[in-house]
């Protein structure tokens, strides 16, 4: 959906920026129609961020994408995972007293939520077992 959103809002900014009134009939002056346009770009980038948040484990870890950074977390330095009531996402304890969200594990999912942030539990502890 954000994704869908983050074009949306491009195609119409920009179309706006293009498409309002010129100087000579009282309306928007070229800055304020670039404004526009830069609105509109600024939009779908965060629009497109938001879409890209995941949560990926493979062997030797969990790589989380939230909305501003990306980090590879090993196995090894996963305490445990939270998800407790009124919490917007799953969180990370990290050994070193550290916590990390998992913005792609959201309670705004609902039921399926609760599951993710499970089976993300049961990642880690199958991880202990392996070491």
């Amino acid at each position: 959906m954000a994704t869908v959103m983050a074009a949306v809002s491009l195609v119409l900014f920009v179309a706006l920026a293009l498409l309002v009134a010129g100087v000579a009939e009282g309306g928007w002056v070229v800055a304020d129609r670039v404004m526009m346009a830069v609105l509109g770009v600024a939009l779908a980038a965060t629009l497109w961020r938001w879409a890209s948040i995941s949560a990926v484990p493979d062997e030797t870890g969990l790589t989380v994408r939230n909305l501003l950074g990306r980090r590879h977390i090993p196995w090894g330095e996963i305490r445990d995972v939270t998800f407790d009531e009124g919490d917007p996402w799953a969180t990370l304890h990290l050994r070193d007293t550290e916590t990390v969200a998992v913005m792609a594990i959201q309670r705004a999912d609902g039921l399926s939520s609760r599951a993710e942030a499970q089976r993300l539990a049961e990642l880690v502890a199958a991880s202990r077992t392996r070491s």
